[in-house]
């Protein structure tokens, strides 16, 4: 029997109950956990504001649940429901098999929407809460803390159903076997709903029970890999490429119809596809991607930084929460692609966004909150829209004449009559249509923002989740230090250090052991698999940024746990959690490796491996590597769109990471690239830093059989002209192995030429792809000669 007849025979089941709720229940807990939480309650101190409707006279709260003993900002905002509801735990489940109660499982998090709204309507209702309390386990989760099990029931939820989302309603027998799911339900359906199960627990259990080990065994058996390990063929990019091409939207970018997700892991392989393979295509979707989220409101015009996703098709209309996670990946886009293209836009929305998170998500002594919430004074999206009136207060006439004219403020608003800010035209367009130097308007702009910002600063501001995840803070690591190291900004550089030495201060429980959570000086929550995974990828780009071998070593002792304890060794693949967690009793949850609204955990442990290998040279990096790809061959080749970021570490593999960086002799040497303007050409200056007791040939190195330092465009150079290449002066030594002086480079080591353009740039790919030729060698030994490749942006 498939699921979906197993949904259909429990759907035809519900409609033969007749709901009734019954009125009143009497709450039943030993008076040691009644004392327990009245003082966890009371050690919240005078100000803390318990989220509810419900009070007595003296302005307590009338109900105090166990998640009051919880550390996650969603499990408080629940502590005060007349729900009873337990925390994820083995405690609850004991007490459904004890009282042979079936389980509800509300999985939701903090910035949630409709979380809140169906808090309000149906877990604030004192008689549905009665009625669940009596006849099942409520079960709370915070998916953000426990993404592991919010990926088990979000499975069984799609199976049962076809969709998914937040907040998601699951049933469960009391061993954790889903049987009925869904997400947001009106109280009217969540009322029916619950006593239609409850009879059908009492009278037909054995077919529940029946469904749950199926739902159960279809989930379990969508966690595992499908096929065998096989090669992986290098045309499945390009096949990747053109089916985000057939749903691309060619007038407002993006992919697909609303809603709209930026959908970040496609950008990165669009980025990847443009600069590699100067694909026009790729480059095409993602600049006008990249220009309409701009000016959508899906990016916030005052403030900086991104909504999660627009509910129209042309970016206007946000869902108003903004997750930390978008604002690390958009990021890093925007300022990769303004190093590709030089685009100026590109650049402002990346350190806009960067500068938004320094401003309103980083704590005092480093790391980063999670995310604010969409809804103010109990509003959706009052607090970043406008009025005109409110645009005149704020602003000089001139000033608020310009603001209105660029970003379309009306009397009649496009937003529940008020105007989310958008700028209904590029900057440029507007400048040239109405005789504007470019530049000034700029800056006019930035001036209105920043008045608008601080006039918005005095309004109620959304909720805040102060929660600092450990995956989450790795991915905007890593966006300050490509910040850092693409525009040599100080304070980003700062940024990374500081919430790198927190997160590991904080969060590292032991060697090799990670705490997911750290919220009001605590840690807790056994992390997950992403979490080392976001981590590691951060600290290797601190070493880039730094060069300080710490992070290089606290990378590995990451990536050795993230093997050791995580990886599937019988079928290759990762596990999502800990060996030990024990979940459900649907086995331990895979990561299949697809991209979901941010890159999976297993494209990211790719990554770092292939990431590992280049700068340490250590084979076994490069071995599992290979055997990860080859594992995820089949399901790639299945479904190419759904792997951008595993793609992508798939070309840096094969084909060298692109950008100014790579390493050659093990990881030994650094080789770094830069053009720079001297007004008529390009300079080239490619710096090499050998460490000490090591050299490399020089250009000129005094025996026929030692191969020389050489310099040279690749052959995907066409269009680039690059003129004689200046090497310094080799030293002479005498070396243990060669009885002849031999002339060698060592130390820090600069090679320069001089390059152009041909006068049609149109031809020219955007990246210059130079090859850098040498052998490294020390005293007894010299290592195999190394072809490196370097990838520098002509803007």
């Amino acid at each position: 029997m498939s699921v979906q007849t197993i949904t259909l025979l429990l759907g035809l089941l519900l409609g033969l109950v007749n709901p009734a709720l019954s009125q009143t229940y009497h709450l039943e807990r030993s008076p040691q956990m009644e004392q327990k939480l009245k003082a966890a309650y009371i050690a919240k101190g005078i100000a803390y504001r318990p989220r509810t409707e419900h009070f007595k006279e003296d302005g307590s709260p009338r109900y105090i649940n166990r998640l009051i003993l919880e550390d996650s900002p969603y499990l408080l905002q629940h502590a005060h429901n007349p729900v009873d509801w337990h925390p994820w735990s083995d405690a609850a489940f004991a007490r459904a098999k004890q009282e042979h109660k079936p389980v509800f499982l509300s999985i939701g998090y903090s910035t949630c929407h409709w979380c809140h709204v169906m808090e309000k309507e149906s877990f604030e209702d004192t008689t549905i809460a009665a009625f669940l309390n009596e006849h099942f386990i409520p079960i709370k989760v915070d998916r953000e803390s426990h993404p592991d099990v919010d990926q088990v029931y979000m499975t069984a939820v799609m199976l049962l159903t076809g969709h998914g989302g937040w907040p998601m309603s699951t049933f469960l027998t009391p061993q954790g076997k889903p049987f009925f799911g869904g997400t947001y339900y009106t109280p009217q359906q969540f009322a029916s709903l619950l006593q239609q199960i409850s009879q059908l627990w009492q009278e037909r259990r054995s077919e529940i029970e029946e469904q749950a080990d199926k739902v159960a065994a279809a989930v379990e058996a969508n966690n595992s890999l499908e096929g065998q390990a096989r090669a992986l063929e290098d045309s499945v990019i390009e096949t990747a490429v053109a089916g985000m091409h057939r749903t691309f939207d060619e007038i407002q970018g993006g992919f697909g119809q609303a809603p709209k997700f930026p959908r970040e892991p496609w950008l990165y392989l669009l980025l990847d596809q443009a600069q590699r393979r100067d694909d026009k295509q790729a480059l095409q979707m993602l600049e006008t991607t990249l220009d309409h989220m701009a000016r959508g409101g899906i990016y916030d015009q005052a403030g900086g930084g991104f909504h999660r996703y627009s509910t129209d098709y042309e970016w206007l209309v946000p869902h108003f929460e903004k997750m930390l996670y978008n604002q690390a990946h958009l990021s890093r886009v925007y300022l990769l692609a303004w190093r590709l293209t030089g685009r100026e836009q590109f650049r402002r929305v990346a350190t806009q966004t960067l500068d938004y998170v320094l401003r309103e998500m980083t704590m005092s002594e480093g790391g980063f909150y999670s995310a604010t919430d969409a809804d103010s004074e109990g509003e959706e999206g009052l607090f970043f829209t406008w009025t005109p009136a409110e645009i005149t207060a704020a602003l000089a006439p001139q000033e608020a004449k310009l603001a209105n004219d660029l970003y379309g403020v009306t009397p009649q608003g496009n937003f529940e009559g008020r105007n989310i800010l958008h700028l209904q035209q590029g900057l440029e367009e507007y400048a040239e249509q109405h005789d504007l130097e470019i530049a000034p308007l700029r800056q006019q702009l930035d001036r209105i923002n920043q008045q608008l910002l601080q006039v918005r600063k005095r309004r109620p501001p959304p909720l805040r989740d102060d929660k600092i995840v450990t995956a989450w803070n790795g991915m905007m690591i890593t966006a300050f230090a490509q910040a850092a190291q693409i525009l040599d900004q100080p304070e980003y550089r700062q940024a990374a250090i500081k919430a790198a030495e927190v997160v590991w201060r904080h969060n590292r429980r032991d060697k090799g052991m990670l705490w997911r959570v750290h919220l009001d000086g605590e840690s807790s929550i056994a992390a997950a698999q992403e979490d080392y995974a976001y981590l590691a990828e951060a600290l290797l780009y601190l070493y880039d940024l730094t060069a300080d071998a710490k992070w290089l070593q606290r990378a590995e002792e990451l990536a050795q746990a993230l093997i050791s304890r995580f990886l599937d060794k019988d079928n290759d693949g990762f596990f999502m959690s800990e060996a030990e967690s024990g979940i459900t009793a649907m086995g331990r949850p895979k990561d299949e490796g697809s991209d979901n609204a941010m890159p999976s955990g297993s494209s990211v442990a790719i990554h770092l491996l292939q990431r590992l290998w280049q700068r340490t040279g250590k084979l076994d990096y490069r071995r599992l590597t290979d055997a990860l790809i080859a594992r995820f061959a089949p399901s790639i080749e299945g479904n190419p769109t759904s792997y951008g970021y595993l793609l992508t570490a798939v070309a840096n593999h094969r084909h060298g990471e692109l950008g100014p960086l790579t390493y050659a002799a093990q990881g030994g040497v650094r080789i770094e690239g830069a053009l720079t303007s001297n007004g008529k050409q390009l300079v080239l200056n490619v710096d090499i830093d050998i460490p000490d007791g090591w050299h490399i040939n020089s250009d000129q190195p005094m025996t026929k059989d030692l191969i020389a330092t050489r310099m040279s465009l690749s052959d995907r150079a066409q269009g680039w002209r690059m003129g004689p290449v200046t090497y310094p002066e080799g030293e002479r030594q005498r070396l243990a192995f060669q009885q002849q002086p031999l002339s060698v480079f060592s130390g820090m080591v600069r090679l320069q030429a001089l390059v152009s353009i041909k006068d049609d740039t149109s031809s020219v790919p955007l990246a210059l792809p130079l090859e850098i030729r040498l052998q490294a060698c020390n005293d007894k030994v010299c290592l195999a000669p190394e072809t490196l490749t370097l990838s520098l942006p002509r803007s």
